[in-house]
């Protein structure tokens, strides 16, 4: 631990000297990046975790270099987390006192072809927090207990292409090994499972067998785009695997990710003084879904979406989201009466408020996902104030809400918490 500490002393002191060096004088590398303290505790006591929520302290340390012909990214956290007390690090679970978040390079060959080779974020689609042809990685542990939401977006070892013409632009993004989502495992947030019928934790946290082998267990993900005036039109393909476990074996209980390939649409621009977007996918599961409870079914989503400035620095967004069943029959009619049904469609509307005061300084947040057809839902608050343009103080909540523990978001009520943070961003 004390040569943890006294690296990141060396090099944030480093980081301030070159600032301190002779204008003619430009550093081979220079750092920037952040300090977050971040505290949370749960709001009612669950059986299966800790009463603290969060406690870590992570400092980030990024950097960009221009050579002649590429460009060289790397982003790193550096994580004390004694809620979770793990320090072995796991660059895919995004465990220990390390998680990079990018270390990337970036060159164009031709004229009209940039690469993107490495570790990097992705993401696209139209969704606010809801994610249809955005099959990439996510932190959905960050994303419950308090993390700032940039977290949310879990990195994946990837190369993408981007293409670009006068008539169609595209991104093509190739995995070679499966990147799957850091997702709910009972280590930090305890969670419902249907097979035992009850809620389960860090002491008895979910097993996977997760796909593994490089070029084997890859993934592709394709855009295609272009805009219509003020409106952007795009295509979406994918194919790999579900992103967080979607089917589970009945003998050893441990999850799986069943293949998957999506295909869909999207459209967004200017619509009745505000912003609007629609979003549809296929999702087809692997062969042999349709008869086996154990594994998701293929689904048709769809999201309509409306955000518009509604007074002063008060901006109003909706959203709709449904996820359909389309094999609903033949997945009642295999499904064994010790298994909890599922309902053929699954709702979701979404209310986000957001208020800037003090010249912007201050900004106030509610989100609040609901669900009509299983009577459950998520609510977001947060509270941000800049100090000054480097120091950042945050305070928020995470609070689940339902009457059935089985579903999405009930089963996390005993997950609910308050949390607070300051950032310093050099």
């Amino acid at each position: 631990m004390r040569k943890f500490l006294f690296l990141m002393v060396i090099l944030f002191g480093f980081n301030l000297s070159n600032g301190n060096a002779q204008d003619d004088l430009e550093p081979f590398l220079s750092f920037n990046g952040m300090f977050d303290l971040r505290m949370g505790v749960r709001t009612q006591e669950d059986p299966h975790e800790k009463d603290m929520s969060l406690g870590e302290f992570r400092l980030q340390l990024e950097t960009e270099k221009d050579f002649d012909l590429v460009t060289f990214n790397v982003a790193t956290d550096f994580i004390l987390d004694p809620i979770l007390d793990e320090y072995e690090v796991d660059l895919e679970r995004g465990d220990g006192i390390i998680d990079l978040r990018q270390m990337n390079i970036i060159f164009s060959p031709l004229d009209f072809m940039d690469v993107k080779l490495g570790r990097q974020i992705l993401t696209w689609g139209t969704g606010d927090l809801l994610f249809i042809n955005d099959l990439f990685a996510k932190d959905w542990n960050s994303f419950l207990i308090g993390r700032d939401e940039e977290y949310l977006k879990a990195p994946t070892d990837a190369v993408q292409l981007s293409l670009f013409s006068d008539r169609i632009n595209m991104n093509l993004v190739y995995v070679p090994k499966f990147g799957a989502d850091r997702f709910v495992d009972g280590r930090r947030v305890s969670f419902f499972d249907p097979l035992a019928a009850s809620l389960r934790g860090r002491n008895r946290p979910l097993e996977v067998n997760r796909p593994d082998k490089w070029f084997q267990d890859d993934e592709l993900a394709i855009r295609l785009y272009r805009s219509f005036a003020a409106y952007e039109v795009a295509l979406y393909y994918y194919s790999g695997f579900w992103k967080s476990p979607a089917g589970q074996y009945i003998i050893s209980a441990k999850a799986t990710f069943p293949a998957l390939e999506a295909f869909g649409a999207s459209i967004r621009g200017p619509w009745a003084d505000g912003i609007g977007n629609v979003e549809i996918g296929y999702y087809k599961s692997e062969t042999g879904a349709a008869k086996n409870p154990l594994i998701r079914n293929s689904e048709f989503r769809f999201l309509v979406g409306y955000e518009r400035e509604i007074a002063t620095e008060l901006t109003l967004s909706l959203q709709y989201n449904l996820e359909r069943n389309l094999d609903y029959m033949d997945y009642l009619q295999n499904l064994p009466q010790s298994v909890l049904r599922e309902d053929k469609a699954r709702h979701v509307v979404t209310v986000r408020l957001t208020k800037l005061l003090m010249q912007q300084n201050l900004s106030l947040s509610l989100f609040n996902f609901y669900s009509p057809s299983d009577e459950d839902g998520f609510l977001r608050m947060n509270i941000s104030y800049k100090i000054s343009d480097a120091i950042k103080v945050e305070s928020g909540s995470n609070i689940f809400y339902g009457k059935n523990q089985e579903s999405f978001y009930a089963q996390f009520r005993n997950n609910s918490n308050i949390f607070a943070a300051i950032r310093y961003e050099y």
